[in-house]
């Protein structure tokens, strides 16, 4: 009987990416993806070591999973930042577990499995440094027309409230050329978006000695590959947001118009505290330098409240960033500690309530900043890449995204399917979505893949290439 595995994901993009990975390699071993725990043979935990309360939602679901052992026998996989940061400490919380595997060894998972399940012992393993990348593993994605590519790995920023950069290493960049063949197949295969992955996307390259390429270069070397519709990056630091980067959005066809750049704080004194490498002033001039060169573009950001030391002068700069800057959208986060990171050791905590206060107002004046922004769009027509083909609670509704990454409802055509263009005239506004009229054109798919609802093989990716199932 072909055994059957299931992944839980929790953070970020990166750890997704990781996440098709293990797919990959767990298919590779003759496996299947279970649609829900009561049919899996294995679990696997990608575990985040940034988002709040990560430690409670790891061991929370760790107990949940004691007990489904106990009743049937599972096998349990622990891995991710969480278990490169904790390393033994999660088989001395969590005894049960079968296999803990750090960041760094991906591909050490099926043999760790064969090693627990032929020794009857918990096995662990964890390097400190990267030793391929893992792009060079399988991948078996949940979609076949969009997918993710990391261009590096690591990062070599020191913020203070980051725990990555001691989680994932120092950065490393592909070539120019591994990056555009691993598109290139994915393409073949009916790829029609592409998101490029990194911890800091627009310092790509500065660490290839002899070959130094830089992330402009990477944007259009993609420019030129047929077939590819629309192409994304996450994320930039604004420090490192260079005149190349722009040109290439302006001249880029696949290029969507959409940026996220993390502002974290609009207090230059915070920002300071943060090690962020830039101020309020640098900031606001690339946001104008982006909108002058790129007609239409959207932004995203993440904003930090309540950051130790944060006064309310210090708040009131954040808010009046947020008012000049009128972002689209955004990633509001209350400050916690992270254990492991400089910012936890500050003086001068925030106390919680000042926090969700402060919280409280910042979401309160983004939220009527994007419904403006999207209230702009009524009456306009955009292109959607088809996401979903009908909503779980009105089957006559799609779902699909703009070029500007916006959420778009819009009523169930025949024919159409994800990874399909399609045009729709906006009829409504709301600050996290758009409502969309019956679709006035269609464009199919050119080149679809093998659709992901039956098992495929894995396939390995061109040599040297370099990272929701279910996602927590």
């Amino acid at each position: 009987m072909t055994e059957r595995y299931l992944i839980r994901t929790f953070g970020c993009q990166m750890n997704e990416h990781d996440t098709e990975r293990i797919a990959g390699l767990l298919e590779g071993e003759g496996m299947r993806r279970a649609e829900a725990l009561d049919d899996a043979d294995l679990v696997v935990v990608n575990t985040c070591a940034v988002r709040e309360n990560a430690d409670n939602r790891l061991y929370g679901t760790l107990g949940h999973l004691a007990t489904e052992k106990a009743r049937r026998g599972l096998t349990i996989a622990v891995g991710g930042c969480l278990a490169q940061k904790d390393r033994g400490t999660v088989l001395e919380r969590a005894p049960w577990v079968d296999v803990v595997f750090g960041t760094h060894n991906l591909g050490s998972l099926p043999v760790l499995l064969r090693r627990a399940r032929e020794q009857g012992v918990a096995q662990a393993e964890f390097f400190d440094e990267m030793q391929a990348f893992p792009s060079a593993l399988p991948a078996r994605r949940d979609s076949d027309w969009s997918a993710w590519v990391a261009i590096s790995v690591g990062c070599n920023n020191t913020c203070t409230f980051c725990i990555v950069p001691m989680l994932r290493g120092k950065e490393r960049s592909r070539r120019v050329g591994d990056v555009v063949a691993e598109v290139e197949a994915l393409v073949a295969d009916g790829v029609v978006e592409i998101t490029l992955l990194g911890q800091n996307v627009n310092s790509y390259g500065t660490d290839l000695p002899g070959h130094r390429q830089l992330f402009g270069d990477l944007l259009r070397a993609l420019d030129g590959v047929a077939g590819l519709e629309r192409l994304r990056f996450t994320s930039p630091n604004p420090k490192d947001f260079r005149d190349d980067v722009v040109d290439a959005m302006a001249s880029c066809r696949p290029l969507a118009e959409h940026v996220h750049f993390p502002l974290q704080s609009g207090s230059d004194r915070v920002l300071r505290l943060m090690r962020r490498g830039y101020r309020r002033r640098r900031y606001l001039e690339i946001l104008e330098r982006i909108r002058a060169a790129v007609p239409g573009v959207a932004f995203s950001t993440d904003v930090i409240v309540g950051f130790p030391g944060e006064t309310e002068a210090d708040f009131a700069d954040t808010l009046d960033m947020v008012e000049r800057a009128r972002f689209d959208s955004a990633f509001m986060f209350q400050y916690s500690p992270r254990p492991g990171t400089e910012a936890a050791g500050m003086p001068d905590q925030v106390p919680p309530e000042v926090v969700r206060d402060r919280f409280g107002r910042l979401a309160e004046l983004q939220e009527g900043i994007s419904l403006e922004r999207n209230r702009a769009l009524v009456g306009t027509e955009v292109e959607l890449l088809v996401e979903q083909v009908a909503s779980k609670t009105d089957p006559t509704r799609m779902s699909g995204r703009t070029r500007t990454n916006k959420l778009c409802h819009f009523p169930a055509a025949p024919g159409v399917a994800p990874g399909d263009l399609a045009i729709v005239r906006v009829e409504h506004a709301a600050p996290h979505h758009l409502l969309g009229g019956p679709v006035l054109t269609h464009h199919p798919r050119r080149t679809p893949g093998a659709a992901c609802a039956t098992p495929q093989p894995s396939r390995l990716l061109p040599a040297g290439a370099v990272p929701l199932p279910l996602v927590g």
